[in-house]
């Protein structure tokens, strides 16, 4: 099964995915991730991308499509995969079509509101990197990483003013792509309806719509 995970920042979208890849047992694709460790590995392509990433440019759709050919073309995915964060435009989405088939796209839907009361209570883990929510996913000692020991610090961009310009921005981008995959009744949508919603609520969402939609059984 091959399918795309949609969520604005603070929707749990990261959460959701690794719950998903657990349940299903095929790999997660986060073009995000491909990105920053050829970045990180100072390779001809990490060295490409960053020219556009230091300069806030976004990378051209040809390069894009490139790495997630690559990546979809690799052994673990021949019995499917999750894209994370790919496609973003309406171009991208209608290439993708043309390379391989989607057979589920899941739109984690969350209101404004909420995406600020989420992202405001985040902690990122200094070292490690690891994702907190002091109200959903509280660590087991405050300021402390479960997993590394590591501090627990607030991103300098989870306020507010800059949360809610993030979050129309994306309703704006994310639109045409809702309308595409809605008409090819390929959209599922997982709603979160309180900040206190469990990201096991979510997951149990999605599933019972895959299984709907006879994608798991």
């Amino acid at each position: 099964m091959n399918i795309i995970i949609i969520g604005a920042a603070g929707s749990g979208k990261s959460t959701q995915t690794a719950r998903l890849k657990s349940k299903v047992g095929i790999p997660t694709i986060s073009i995000g991730d491909i990105f920053r460790k050829e970045i990180q590995d100072d390779t001809e392509l990490g060295k490409n991308i960053k020219q556009y990433v230091d300069s806030g440019r976004l990378v051209p759709n040809g390069t894009v499509i490139e790495v997630i050919k690559d990546r979809i073309s690799k052994p673990d995915c021949s019995t499917g995969f999750i894209l994370d964060g790919f496609p973003r435009t309406i171009e991208q989405a209608r290439t993708l079509d043309k390379i391989v088939k989607i057979d589920a796209v899941i739109n984690l839907k969350i209101t404004q509101e909420l995406i600020v009361k989420r992202l405001s209570a985040r902690r990122i883990c200094k070292n490690c990197g690891e994702v907190y929510n002091l109200i959903i996913l509280r660590p087991k000692r405050d300021g402390i990483c479960d997993k590394c020991g590591g501090e627990l610090i607030q991103r300098g961009d989870d306020t507010q003013p800059v949360i809610e310009k993030r979050f129309m921005v994306f309703e704006k981008q994310i639109a045409p792509l809702l309308e595409f995959y809605g008409e090819k009744v390929l959209l599922i949508e997982a709603t979160c309806k309180s900040a206190n919603d469990s990201p096991e609520d979510m997951t149990k969402q999605i599933v019972k719509e895959l299984e709907k939609m006879k994608i798991i059984g």
